[in-house]
């Protein structure tokens, strides 16, 4: 591929928006020595933002500014869409090209709760990643924070960089974990009015109000400890 084939795939982006003071010390800190290699590189900035922000989707905020990666640093918390636009901006700020993936998928493990909000199992536009590394495309899911996997009795998803890490389709236990149902197609930069127009027409209860940017105020931790309780 030339690198203009890659430009779209590197760019800067109001979302993605790499050269931001936050995202450029966050990529500092993970690869204080620049990183042995694009590999090396996407796999140690996979784990930084799988740990380092948590996965939470109460109170998500999904307005315009709220979903840029350098936001979503400062805030240290997010849902899917908020950590892999996180990944995305460290991604391209080294000269990794990457794109976001949005899909629809059937969570087992869902919460009484979250079914509620969600109007069920299936949660519309999950988003996860393409990585262009080693001549071709590896899919990357840097969203469940290990923290939160342990809580509900997931393994977290592991990444090398050749393979994709997409989904665990069981729970530690063997029990049914998460299915993929339908996929939205790669984006070169989050697609904001489709994303938010579908959630408020999928999901309608799990915004706080009509109008409303930021989701039912909640924590999936406090749903965890329910669980184990019931």
């Amino acid at each position: 591929m030339s690198s203009d084939a890659f430009a779209t795939t590197l760019a800067a982006t109001d979302f993605i928006d790499h050269a931001s003071p936050e995202v450029s010390a966050f990529v500092a800190e993970v690869l204080p020595d620049g990183g042995a290699d694009d590999r090396d590189r996407a796999v140690k900035l996979y784990y930084a933002v799988r740990d380092r922000i948590n996965y939470e989707i109460y109170g998500a905020d999904f307005s315009r500014e709220a979903l840029t990666a350098s936001q979503t640093l400062q805030a240290k918390r997010g849902m899917c869409i908020h950590k892999s636009l996180v990944y995305l901006a460290a991604l391209r700020s080294v000269g990794v090209p990457g794109r976001l993936v949005l899909t629809d998928v059937r969570n087992h493990l869902a919460s009484d709760r979250i079914k509620e909000y969600v109007g069920g199992d299936v949660f519309h536009y999950h988003a996860l990643t393409s990585v262009y590394l080693d001549g071709r495309w590896v899919r990357a899911t840097p969203v469940f924070n290990k923290l939160l996997c342990r809580l509900y009795g997931m393994k977290p998803l592991d990444f090398d960089g050749t393979a994709d890490s997409v989904h665990h389709p069981f729970d530690e236990h063997g029990a049914r974990q998460m299915e993929f149902l339908r996929e939205h197609g790669e984006f070169d930069d989050l697609p904001y009015d489709l994303v938010l127009t579908g959630m408020r027409r999928e999901h309608p209860g799990l915004f706080a109000g009509p109008d409303a940017h930021r989701f039912t105020a909640g924590s999936l931790v406090a749903d965890a400890a329910a669980r184990r309780t019931t």
